[in-house]
């Protein structure tokens, strides 16, 4: 037997999608399953997190921090990932999904300065650091902001 393989004892698992409160020849009628009486008999269930009236354990914790909701998540990327494309080739955000280099562009793509570039290319992206950027230019190439 290995952790694998393992399933319930046949027989031991069931199907709960049937009626509940649909009369005693069902099985499950009259209270349908919760007892007599008490809250949870009841209709009106509490909300998640109720704790009895106890100080519940969200509102017990700190609070640390805040979200800055008008931060952008910029993709950095190096020069030395723009090897994969042919001399003369436009690189562009879509041709960067295509290739595999950028799963998910974010709030855009900034090519960075670390590694060799030896092809002339045409890079038209969000932002470039200024290594990529003379880089890029001192072998022919162009780049462009978009």
């Amino acid at each position: 037997m290995e952790l694998s393989n393992l399933q319930p004892a046949a027989g031991s698992k069931h199907s709960d999608n049937f009626r509940k409160g649909r009369g005693h020849g069902s099985g499950n009628g009259k209270t349908a399953g919760k007892g007599h009486k008490g809250q949870k008999a009841r209709s009106g269930a509490t909300r998640p997190g109720f704790e009895g009236g106890q100080m519940p354990l969200y509102r017990r914790l700190p609070k640390r921090g805040f979200t800055n909701m008008n931060s952008k998540t910029i993709i950095g990327i190096n020069v030395s990932a723009l090897e994969r494309f042919d001399n003369d080739a436009e690189v562009t955000v879509e041709t960067l999904i295509e290739a595999g280099i950028v799963k998910n562009p974010r709030d855009g793509v900034k090519i960075l300065g670390n590694g060799e570039l030896t092809k002339k290319l045409t890079v038209k992206v969000n932002a470039f650091s200024e290594g990529a950027k003379s880089k890029i230019e001192a072998l022919g190439g162009t780049c462009e902001v978009i």
